[in-house]
């Protein structure tokens, strides 16, 4: 199988990565036995990388996928914490619930701040520190902000970044697709591993599948692609056209004719707007006292179902 350097972290990736994103509570709720089929069924395939986050509640799927697995695998984490104490809970909790010793990569996930070096320095701190104890073998930078990258290139302790991007550019908070594959490029050129996430931006390019997946891909600086399966037909034609440049236009067109969408149960909004505050793509606003989304702004990252207190929002 193909094998990429991520940059200078002396791993080597299939450029086709487990986003497990999809699998959890936030958006499909499949449980950790199923999930966790997905997951083997993609490593026994070549997929040797899977991303997750503190947020997603995915770590028991993982660990499901993870049993008796014999090969390389590089798993990487986020924390969202925004002070030391709970990011180091974020990291034990991991390292706990996929019963490992190390993570190979934890990202602060700071996808709606435009300066993480300013605004979660503490954090910053903290991975280095879980590092410096063995727990971390990389810190990354996971973000939404073009500007966010530009200013990792100052910072040579952050070995691996996650940039959202897509070439309509949505979801992408300072600045243009161009302007971000331009931070990407810079950023690989320093030496670091670059995957990207939301290549179909949430969905909302799936009926241009192929031709989405492609531009990202073939960008320059991308080692890799997160993307969330939640088929073993999705993970079959995506692993053929990460190895291959393979796209069977049947299934191909099957696959882009599925859309998922936010759905929120408005009979149980209590109109207090935490997911609006939430939301870094202004996807969702209050309207009669009850939260409303503009399906052309979403980017299905789920984020505000994770930060709804009545648990009434999912990707659906």
């Amino acid at each position: 199988m193909k094998q990429i350097p991520l940059g200078s972290t002396g791993v080597s990736i299939f450029p086709l990565i487990y986003g497990t994103l999809p699998l959890g509570p936030l958006q499909a709720g499949l449980s950790p036995e199923e999930g966790g089929k997905l997951i083997r069924h993609a490593l026994e395939n070549g997929v040797n990388m899977i991303d997750t986050a503190a947020l997603y509640g995915t770590y028991p799927h993982i660990r499901a996928g993870l049993a008796g697995w014999q090969g390389q695998v590089t798993i990487a984490s986020k924390t969202h914490a925004a002070d030391r104490i709970t990011a180091r809970m974020h990291v034990e909790e991991a390292l706990r619930e996929l019963g490992r010793e190390q993570l190979d990569i934890v990202h602060i996930h700071g996808a709606r701040l435009s300066d993480p070096f300013t605004d979660r320095s503490e954090i910053l701190a903290e991975l280095l520190l879980m590092q410096q104890e063995g727990k971390i073998a990389h810190v990354g930078l996971s973000s939404h902000y073009i500007e966010a990258f530009r200013l990792a290139l100052q910072h040579p302790e952050i070995k691996v970044v996650h940039p959202l991007i897509n070439r309509t550019g949505m979801g992408i908070l300072d600045g243009s697709a161009d302007d971000m594959a331009e931070a990407i490029r810079s950023c690989a050129n320093a030496g670091k591993g670059v995957y990207a996430m939301k290549a179909l931006a949430g969905g909302n390019l799936i009926s241009e599948a192929r031709q989405s997946m492609a531009y990202v891909a073939a960008l320059n600086g991308v080692h890799g692609v997160a993307v969330g399966m939640l088929s073993q037909q999705e993970i079959d034609a995506n692993i053929a056209f990460f190895e291959h440049g393979v796209a069977d236009d049947k299934v191909w067109k099957e696959l882009e004719n599925r859309r998922r969408r936010l759905k929120i149960m408005e009979q149980f909004c209590k109109g207090c707007g935490q997911c609006v505050e939430i939301c870094g793509s202004k996807a969702l606003s209050l309207v009669d006292g009850r939260a409303k989304v503009d399906e052309s702004a979403c980017i299905l990252c789920g984020y505000c179902g994770a930060g709804c207190p009545e648990f009434m929002i999912r990707v659906v």
